[in-house]
This record gives structure tokens, C-alpha cells and sequence, in this order.
């Protein structure tokens, strides 16, 4: 194989000479078509000589077409009639080709990134308003004929959503009630009133913690799993299958599984509270010398734990509704491909987790304007 090379020779009225030389291939080509365009400039090349020219495919084809400020006719291809043929289509190619869009500015770029998110915003907001009257319509419907009802779907959503559950929740709420009493003891001895981490972990978990932990850790666990079971599917054709065989879609699919949340939410809460409750008291027993009997007795002589209770469990029904509205809708707008589940299942954890802090703040102020 020899190198691709040319030469250059004056002809009639300012016009070129091309002599092509070596093999004008993809492997022969190196830096010779650069040299080639910066040789030319704006000349146009009246004749072409291919004595010296060895093989020749499309990359040497295209070179020359990007060279030349004008196209070749097919005459100066005479004594290579195949070579002329490639040079024929490459050209053609070259010249139909569209031209590349041209990228926007930085700027604009970030303001149209900005603008699709809102209009995806206001999409999704549209559709979850759809889902929301369907499934209220749902509801309804399942009130209206309770003989419809699919009791053994509820009743396996309920052990794989709920009862299944229990362990990872009374973990967690224990480790969080033991940690609030350590912080508790830690500042607290320091003011001389070691005695209210007892009221600081009895408050801070039938209030909050135990309610907001328990519907996060359902969230990444029973949302997700909603999400990814209707959402596999859909990607299957099995909801449409149901509609064709003239089964609600909500009715074997959602409802069971809101019903399950609803249920099995308030109850986890409890669980959670009981554990939050005995690993602080576990905590203030050991660093303060606070035995089981003194803690019980400073929880239940309180008259507000009543309260801090109610409001947890008020929040619990709350949540579960959200919990599972928020995974089954989006189990139901996955696509037909797994990139699309895989988002989905994606925001049905991170709506769900943002949902339950919004809306425990939201609590929050309501609570503190009633005095509870």
C-alpha cells in the first residue's frame, strides 16, 4: 500500500491541474485530504490525471468532494470510470445531506431546560388529577357493590405491604428513639434536667418520628414494589388484557393495594411508636439510671401524650392514601420498554418520600394553630 499524495499544476484560466498518486483510502489517507483543501483554496480544477492513482474507496471519494470548491464532472473520471462512479454517489450524498442543526446558546439552552420542566410539571400534574377522579370513581364503585370485592388480593397486599413490614420498622424506630435519647441525656444533664429526655422521646416519637419514618421506609419499600408490579404489567400487555376481558384495572390493581397501605399504615405506626418508645427507654435506663417503671410512669402521667399520639395516627391514614395513590400511578403510566420502569419506579419513591414531608409540615402548622 502506498500513501495517498497529489500535485498541483497551473491550467487554462487560473484554474488546476490535480495529479492523484498512492492509494485514496480510508488506511492511505492520513493528513493528505487537510493538505489537499489547503493546496486548493478557492481554485477550481479543470483536469483531472489518475495515471498514478491506486485503489480508491469512499473516505478518498469524500476527501476530494470536501477539497474542491466545485463539483467534478463525470468526464474527468474517463480513465476510472469506477473510481468516478464512488466519487458520483459520495457526492450526491454530501450534497443532499442535511446540514447538522446548529447548537443554541448556553443560555437558551438553560432557559428551554427550565420550560420543559415546568411543562412536564403541569403534565404530570394533569395526569395524576385523572387518576386521582379515577380512582375516587373506584372507590365509589367498590362501596357500591362490596360483593365485587377481591378479599384475597387485599388480604396478600396486606401481608406483603404490612405484615412483612414489621421487622424493618420496628428496627428502625427503635435505633431512632435510642439515638433521640442519647442526644437527649447528652444535653439535657448538662442543664440539670436530665429528667425530660423521658418527655423529649415520648414527644418527638408518637408525634413525629415514628409516623414519618414508618411511611418513608414504606415508601422506598411498598411504593416501589406497587410501581414495579403494575409497571411490569403494563410492559406485558396484562392491564390491557384485563380491560379486553372486561376487568377494572383499579379494581384488581390499585384498590386492593390502597386498602392494604390503609390498613396496615396505622398499624406499623403503632409498632413503631412501642420500639421508638422502648429503645429510648432502654437508653435512659442505662446512661441515666432511669429504670422501666419511671419512664412508664413520667410517659402516662403526662396529659398531652394523648394528644401527641392522636396526631401520629391521624397522620398515619394520610400517608398511606399517599403512599399508594403515589406508586400505583405511576406503575400504571410505565411505557412499553424497561428504561420506562425503571424512571417510574424512580419518582415513585422520591413523590412519595417528598409527599409525606410536605405534608407532614403541612400537619405541622395545622397542628400548632389548633394547640394540639
Amino acid at each position: 500500500m502506498s500513501a495517498a499524495d497529489f500535485h498541483i499544476e497551473d491550467g487554462p484560466e487560473g484554474a488546476a491541474r490535480l495529479r492523484l498518486t498512492g492509494d485514496w483510502t480510508t488506511m492511505g489517507l492520513a493528513r493528505t485530504a487537510r493538505r489537499l483543501a489547503e493546496a486548493l483554496g478557492d481554485r477550481p480544477v479543470a483536469e483531472l490525471a489518475l495515471d498514478d492513482l491506486g485503489r480508491f474507496d469512499t473516505a478518498g471519494a469524500l476527501a476530494i468532494v470536501q477539497s474542491l470548491s466545485r463539483p467534478l464532472p463525470n468526464a474527468a473520471w474517463r480513465d476510472r470510470p469506477e473510481a468516478g462512479r464512488i466519487y458520483a454517489m459520495v457526492e450526491k450524498l454530501d450534497r443532499e445531506s442535511c446540514v447538522p442543526p446548529r447548537r443554541a446558546h448556553p443560555f437558551t439552552r438553560t432557559f428551554a431546560r427550565i420550560g420543559r420542566g415546568v411543562y412536564d410539571f403541569g403534565a404530570e400534574a394533569i395526569l395524576s388529577l385523572a387518576f386521582l377522579g379515577r380512582l375516587i370513581v373506584a372507590v365509589g364503585s367498590a362501596l357500591k357493590h362490596p360483593g365485587a370485592i377481591r378479599w384475597p388480593a387485599w388480604f396478600s397486599q396486606a401481608e406483603r405491604s404490612g405484615l412483612d413490614a414489621i421487622p424493618i420498622i420496628a428496627v428502625t424506630n427503635f435505633f431512632i428513639g435510642a439515638v433521640i435519647a442519647f442526644l437527649g441525656a447528652n444535653l439535657l444533664t448538662q442543664f440539670g434536667a436530665g429528667v425530660f429526655t423521658v418527655q423529649l422521646v415520648a414527644v418527638s416519637v408518637l408525634r413525629e418520628f415514628a409516623v414519618v419514618i414508618t411511611s418513608v421506609l414504606l415508601a422506598g419499600r411498598s411504593a416501589s414494589s406497587f410501581a414495579a408490579e403494575i409497571g411490569s404489567m403494563r410492559m406485558n400487555q396484562e392491564v390491557d388484557a384485563m380491560q379486553v376481558m372486561g376487568v377494572n384495572p383499579f379494581q384488581a390493581l390499585v384498590i386492593p393495594r390502597l386498602a392494604a397501605m390503609l390498613l396496615m399504615l396505622p398499624l406499623l405506626t403503632f409498632v413503631g411508636m412501642v420500639t421508638g418508645l422502648f429503645g429510648g427507654m432502654l437508653v435512659t435506663w442505662s446512661e441515666l439510671s432511669y429504670g422501666p417503671a419511671f419512664f412508664i410512669q413520667r410517659v402516662t402521667e403526662d396529659p398531652m401524650m394523648g394528644n401527641h399520639l392522636m396526631v401520629g395516627l391521624i397522620k398515619a391514614p394520610v400517608f398511606a392514601v399517599v403512599v399508594a395513590a403515589i406508586g400505583c400511578r405511576q406503575g400504571m403510566s410505565v411505557a412499553g420498554d424497561v428504561e420506562s420502569l425503571g424512571r417510574r419506579v424512580t419518582a415513585a419513591v422520591v413523590q412519595a418520600i417528598f409527599a409525606i414531608i410536605f405534608l407532614d409540615a403541612v400537619f405541622a402548622m395545622m397542628f400548632l394553630e389548633l394547640n394540639l
